[in-house]
């Protein structure tokens, strides 16, 4: 089998046994290109590959300047790849099986203040043109704030998981996990108010012959619903309008701030793990660093010798 062969089984491997997203998946591909490409340049390929080819591809990675996190996500996705293929039976032997990847630099999540997010939230009642896209972006960005979802996960909520007010909504995420998210108050009027409209775009749509969506965020383009880029622009856009410095706010922030304010007012670490979807609990003690002005306002007022 060629090269090319051997990351396309790989990849199907992937989808099917592990339910790897398509974005997860096109990773990999072009991790492994990179690595096949280097491997070709030297007159080598997958199936001749050995340690020392896999340590000096990763030398290679250094020089180029790539960050550890990058160069950490190459290695693993060829680690992946070898040991499929040594599963597989298509190599005798796992050339990368012993290689320790560069670690990750350990930064603290950007996050928002709950004043830069309620000027967020309050842009989005604001923005668009029509009010059903006012009311669109301000659902939006409630239900990102308070479920603290992957932009993913957002833009593809089908119809069916926000029916009925809910007070919980189901989450499907990495891998096809699912989890069950409570929905703040604000987020369940933010909800009904879009259902109501989303409904009324249904039906006249249904009255020219289109077929209904089944995402709660529909769009006319390929995907079928909003696409992420479409939300990054969006979210810009708000901060922009609301007076937050654009630098700081990305999809992926709003989640930073839920998991933040909720563990900074006293909620539970495990529960933070299981509203993100984080399959390991050290993935989530990242965002234990606002505990620290609450642990000093702790030791100050209740310790006897702080309070001598």
């Amino acid at each position: 089998m060629s090269d090319r062969h051997w990351i396309a089984a790989f990849l199907d491997a992937q989808a099917a046994e592990r339910g790897a997203a398509t974005n997860t998946q096109l990773a990999y591909a072009r991790d492994l290109a990179d690595f096949t490409d280097w491997l070709a340049g030297r007159a080598s390929s997958l199936t001749a590959a050995q340690k020392a080819d896999v340590e000096n591809y990763l030398i290679h990675c250094d020089a180029q300047g790539l960050a550890k996190s990058t160069r950490a996500r190459r290695l693993s996705a060829i680690k992946q790849l070898y040991r499929f293929c040594f599963e597989e039976g298509f190599r005798a032997d796992n050339p990368a099986v012993q290689i320790s990847g560069p670690g990750r630099d350990k930064r603290l999540p950007k996050t928002l203040s709950t004043q830069e997010v309620d000027r967020l939230l309050e842009a989005a009642t604001a923005h668009g043109r029509t009010a059903a896209d006012r009311g669109r972006n301000t659902c939006l960005m409630h239900l990102l704030y308070a479920t603290g979802m992957r932009v993913s996960e957002l833009v593809t909520l089908p119809l069916s998981a926000a029916k009925g007010d809910p007070r919980m909504l189901l989450i499907r995420g990495k891998g096809g996990k699912e989890r069950m998210v409570p929905l703040s108050p604000p987020a369940r009027v933010a909800l009904a108010r879009w259902l109501e409209t989303r409904e009324a775009m249904e039906d006249a749509a249904r009255a020219d012959g289109k077929a209904a969506s089944t995402f709660l965020f529909p769009s006319r383009g390929k995907s079928g619903h909003l696409t992420r880029h479409a939300f990054y622009v969006l979210i810009k856009e708000l901060a922009v309008e609301g007076g937050v410095s654009p630098a700081k706010v990305t999809p992926h922030t709003l989640r930073h701030a839920f998991a933040t304010h909720l563990l900074a007012n006293g909620a539970d670490l495990r529960a933070i793990q299981t509203f993100l979807g984080h399959a390991d609990v050290s993935t989530t003690e990242i965002y234990t660093h606002v505990l620290e002005e609450r642990l000093k306002e702790l030791v100050l007022d209740h310790h006897p010798l702080a309070r001598d």
